[in-house]
């Protein structure tokens, strides 16, 4: 199982590698500006050359969300101690309130994720589907958020139209 998750990932790490610089510092301050009290802190663990990455890190910080980013070589070790199912592992991995939120999904069911509070241990988005946060473009196509319990069993939490 562990190979498998390894070799799930290094499909989309590779894919991912686009080298979009990091936020400016005036950027950073705008952001954090903009933050929301009442919502918790998201850790994101990522590459460092991850261009969608930074895109979905963005898209929280513009709904209020402070993040704490984090490059790392080893992300499959992050992504085995979550939890994430192999079939929903993707480019990053973020911890929040008690919950896993594996790549991107978007901040409106982060959001629900809080509020209703569901007995998972994480909801995620396979693959990295054109329309979804950080991989905005043309084409955008119907996708669907999967919630994931601590044995690895998972069902849908939502269905997303970007369209």
């Amino acid at each position: 199982m562990r190979r498998l998750l390894q070799l799930s990932a290094i499909t989309f790490l590779a894919a991912c590698g686009s080298a979009d610089a990091a936020p400016s510092d005036s950027e950073a301050v705008l952001a954090s500006a903009a933050v929301d009290q009442s919502l918790p802190t998201v850790v994101v663990y990522k590459t460092e050359t991850c261009g969608c990455c930074n895109g979905w890190i963005e898209h929280l910080r513009a709904a209020g969300f402070e993040v704490d980013a984090r490059n790392v070589r080893d992300l499959m070790t992050v992504k085995l101690d979550a939890g994430v199912p192999g079939p929903l592992v993707t480019c990053h991995t973020a911890l929040i309130d008690g919950y896993v939120v594996e790549g991107h999904v978007p901040v409106d069911q982060i959001k629900r994720l809080l509020a209703d509070r569901p007995d998972v241990a994480g909801i995620g988005v396979a693959g990295m589907p054109t329309g979804s946060p950080g991989m905005e473009g043309l084409n955008a196509q119907p996708y669907q958020v999967m919630a994931f319990d601590h044995a690895g069993e998972t069902s849908v939490y939502a269905e997303v139209d970007p369209r």
